[in-house]
């Protein structure tokens, strides 16, 4: 039985639904075309974070600042302004330079933090040649006074002004962090985005208990964070007018199934390709294709949906309803000893 894997993702035609996230991977064309040789259906950049770029600026005009106040004939030893990196030139030869080389699509990051710095940042990776925008929405609000509806209203302006001001589509990539995450996709879809990703995996400062100081930690996903995405994106299939994809845990071609089943249009991977390399991504395609013979599934667009929540036959696992019973069941792992109660 021929197995079609060809999927639409914010309106891009893909081969099949792997595409490489943003990443470590994405950031030299040598790495993007070997991701392409490897089998990726479209990669996404890494993100271009707008406070960097602020902070080099600022860095590079206050060195000016302080060589004129001081010794003003030293200037001649530093190159002019226009001289250094300090944009966002080299994301934008990135971009162009890999729709240059590469014949898939290409998608653009953008990480920023205020509205005029995303709709200019928005606007150069259009014009670079980007066939897509991710946007990634990530504010820690620690002000007790600023209510959801606050954040919610912000979140889907910013959006609603980025795509209005750029013709590409745009994928808006989520935390789960929202009083209420259907009302929320339903207010970005009504902005204009045309795509979600559940969900972005924001990181968590250590501590470090001998210099007694905060420090950032990195992981890899692991499998089992996958789930989350899962019941959001079988919840918000039928009720969301958006492309979905599934991002965070996705190692095995299982997952891709399972992603494709709750209604997932795409999914996005970097962690598995780091441990395994870029040829997984060719394991992946295959075992798809056996999973979807094996259970007599002739398309992705066939199987895209079939479990979510409107056509599962439980749907009730992906609610409240199925907590009790979750709990209720647990049995310890054979072998494995209870603790013991003090009297």
């Amino acid at each position: 039985m021929k197995i079609d894997l060809t999927t639409e993702y914010l309106g891009l035609p893909l081969q099949h639904p792997l595409i490489v996230s943003s990443g470590p991977l994405t950031g030299e064309i040598a790495s993007l075309e070997l991701l392409q040789r490897a089998g990726a259906a479209a990669v996404i950049l890494p993100s271009l974070f707008e406070e960097q770029i602020e902070r080099d600026e600022l860095e590079i005009a206050r060195l000016y600042d302080f060589q004129s106040e001081t010794a003003p004939e030293s200037l001649s030893y530093f190159p002019e302004l226009d001289d250094y990196n300090t944009g966002p030139d080299r994301y934008l030869e990135l971009i162009a330079g890999a729709k240059q080389r590469l014949t898939i699509p290409v998608i653009a990051s953008l990480n920023g933090s205020t509205l005029g710095g995303w709709l200019h940042y928005a606007k150069l990776v259009e014009q670079a040649g980007a066939d897509a925008l991710e946007l990634n929405l990530f504010s820690l609000p620690t002000e007790p006074g600023i209510s959801p509806e606050q954040i919610s209203r912000s979140s889907a302006d910013l959006v609603h002004a980025v795509c209005q001001d750029v013709s590409i589509p745009v994928a808006v990539k989520l935390g789960p962090y929202f009083s209420s995450l259907a009302y929320e996709a339903a207010r970005l879809a009504e902005a204009g985005a045309a795509g979600l990703v559940l969900f972005n995996r924001f990181l968590a400062p250590d501590i470090d208990t001998e210099s007694l100081t905060f420090h950032p930690q990195i992981e890899l996903s692991r499998p089992e964070e996958l789930r989350l995405a899962l019941r959001w994106i079988a919840i918000l299939r039928d009720q969301i007018p958006l492309s979905l994809a599934a991002t965070g845990g996705v190692h095995e071609a299982v997952d891709v199934a399972k992603a494709l089943l709750v209604g997932a249009d795409a999914v996005t991977l970097t962690s598995t390709l780091l441990i395994r390399g870029a040829d997984h991504l060719e394991t992946l395609r295959s075992g798809l294709a056996d999973w979807m013979r094996e259970h007599e599934y002739r398309s992705v667009e066939q199987m895209k949906g079939s479990m979510s929540r409107a056509r599962c036959p439980n749907p009730e696992a992906l609610s409240r309803a199925n907590y009790l019973r979750a709990l209720t069941s647990y049995t310890p792992v054979p072998g494995s000893r209870l603790p013991q109660s003090r009297r």
